[in-house]
């Protein structure tokens, strides 16, 4: 939950806290006195005398009651872990292990809890998902001795697994009047729920109890099957050719995750999906019908370049090839990519392909053979051949990229490209994609855009649309992270428009954050999400690609914290 760039962060609005982080950065304050530790260590004469007390191993940490450690703790996974990882080693967010936070002091970890940072850390405080007393809450947490998770394998594993509904109980055909292609699967982060919405009327179909704050909804090969996890690993198998569509399977792979996808090649259609977590560092490859463990592998190992051991190298992003029977897997910290053949999992083939540290989320190019994978940490874009399995090229880009899935269009000048926004800078990166065609463009940054600031998560486009449109969620300016800019695909030059989405949302208070454009399948609409906190309204803002001007809001108290948002259509097929 650390600023990623204290340099960058914009303090003339806060003369006070000015003063209190620069001598904060230029001498971190002694942690304890004596007399503090004895205290710590006795409570003798203090009010928390009778209450149980947090033991950290480390005698300078500061003092925290169990209560706080377990409430710290549950906060630290729902909202930091993501970024700084479980044992606190820091990936796309800084390492935030007790050699680092005790150093620099209580009062200067608060200033950026609670205030964030241009460069992507969001302003829990000023945003109020944390009060004050939670930013010093965390701020204590974070100076603590990381917590050691269990391990969880296929025991576990098999214990939480749940066929709701049997293969041979299910439809044999579509049993609703949906337009399944255009049906939108929307993350209710919060809630632990997802929203089915259809495309077409824009009402809420339905709405199903899942895992907490689901990360992903990938489609089957088919259409028919609709995987979410959840970031606690818990997956719900959905069958959308029920009268409802509904949850037929469900399983937990183990305590935090990101990632699943189903297999795509031709003759294994639907017939197995892929779950990679966070903690435990692994995998699991199971049956795609019923969610049945049947693979698990380790992912611990060897950094790419320095060749270092890493303890808690996480599974990011996975993509299905198109082109063989193997899915490709994002190793987080070690910078590998690994090619799993999926074809004989007794004899499992993984071909280590090394790319750059640390990588996070990624998507096809146009062709959809090349995988634009990003490495957060390196600020590189790894391109992956997944027809023959190998690195292509490692391209440069600007600080700390976080394009989602990429966007691929045909640039005037450059041809076809892919884009990727940055959560540490204003910039969006376009990436020339065409080898055969345009071989002095690909695999560069062939145009740079100027966006509306760092904390950028999301960019999206379609190959019937005119438009790029970009967020910048993360940013801590409310009149950026409250709109979107947008970018007529042939006149680049011209540069931006800025589309008040939060406004038009119609909703008064809260951060209004804006997140994730999603196309309908026609790639006439783009939906948005406002996301406020759990306790205030949030709401869908559906813009009219074309023209850019407003055509619907969907308001329901039912649509708590909604981030991401996926099309049938095209996540079954990838495009984006």
């Amino acid at each position: 939950m650390i600023a990623r760039n204290f340099k960058r962060y914009r303090l003339a609005a806060l003369p006070a806290l000015a003063v209190l982080c620069q001598l904060a950065f230029a001498q971190a304050p002694a942690a304890h006195s004596d007399g503090t530790m004895r205290d710590y260590q006795t409570a003798g004469g203090s009010p928390l005398a009778n209450v149980k007390m947090h033991q950290d191993i480390n005698p300078l940490a500061p003092k925290m009651t169990e209560a706080e450690f377990d409430k710290a703790k549950r906060i630290f996974f729902e909202r930091c872990a993501g970024c700084h990882g479980v044992l606190r080693k820091g990936a796309t967010g800084k390492a935030l292990t007790p050699d680092i936070t005790l150093d620099k002091g209580l009062d200067y970890l608060k200033v950026f809890i609670k205030y964030g940072s241009a460069g992507g850390m969001p302003n829990w405080g000023t945003s109020g998902v944390l009060s004050d007393d939670e930013v010093d809450l965390m701020a204590r947490y974070i100076q603590q001795t990381p917590p050691a998770p269990p391990e969880y394998g296929l025991k576990e594993m098999e214990a939480s697994w749940k066929v709701i509904v049997p293969v041979d109980q299910r439809p044999k055909k579509k049993m609703n009047n949906l337009n399944l292609e255009n049906l939108f699967s929307v993350t209710l982060r919060d809630a632990g729920e997802i929203a089915l919405i259809d495309g077409d009327s824009k009402k809420i179909v339905s709405i199903l109890n899942t895992g907490y704050a689901v990360h992903i909804s990938r489609m089957s090969a088919s259409g028919r099957y609709l995987f979410v996890i959840g970031r606690d690993a818990k997956i719900n198998l959905i069958d959308l050719w029920m009268e409802k569509p509904d949850t037929v399977a469900e399983i937990k792979v183990g305590m935090e995750a990101r990632s699943v996808e189903s297999s795509k090649a031709k003759g294994y259609e639907d017939k197995y999906a892929i779950a990679g977590t966070y903690w435990p560092p692994q995998f699991v490859i199971m049956d795609g019908d019923t969610l049945k463990p049947r693979k698990i592998v380790s992912t611990r190992g060897m950094t790419v370049g320095t060749q270092d051991y890493h303890p808690e190298p996480r599974v990011a992003a996975i993509v299905s090839s198109h082109f063989n029977p193997e899915f490709f897997v994002n190793v987080k910290e070690t910078g590998m990519v690994y090619s799993v053949d999926y074809r004989d999992l007794s004899n499992l083939k993984i071909k280590m392909i090394e790319a750059a540290p640390f990588l996070h989320d990624g998507g096809f190019e146009s062709s959809h053979r090349y995988f634009m994978d990003a490495a957060n940490a390196s600020n590189k874009i790894a391109v992956i051949d997944t027809k023959d399995g190998k690195l292509t090229k490692l391209v440069d880009v600007g600080k700390t990229p976080h394009p989602g899935r990429g966007a691929n269009f045909i640039d005037p000048k450059f041809g076809p490209v892919w884009a990727t926004g940055h959560l540490g800078d204003e910039s969006i990166s376009l990436i020339g994609t065409d080898p055969k065609k345009n071989p002095d463009n690909a695999w560069k940054v062939v145009r740079t855009l100027k966006g509306l600031g760092g904390g950028s998560l999301f960019l999206k486009t379609h190959p019937k649309s005119k438009n790029l449109w970009v967020d910048t969620t993360l940013n801590p300016e409310p009149g950026v992270s409250q709109s979107v800019a947008v970018w007529d695909i042939n006149n680049l030059e011209k540069g931006s428009e800025l589309i008040p989405i939060g406004e038009w949302s119609g909703i008064k208070a809260g951060p209004k954050r804006v997140v994730q454009p999603e196309y309908n399948k026609a790639g006439d609409e783009v939906w948005f999400s406002v996301w406020n906190g759990k306790d205030q309204e949030s709401a869908i803002v559906v813009v009219d690609d074309k023209t850019r001007k407003l055509k619907a809001v969907i308001r329901d108290p039912k649509l708590v914290t909604p981030t991401g948002k996926f099309n049938v259509f095209n996540t079954q097929h990838d495009v984006y």
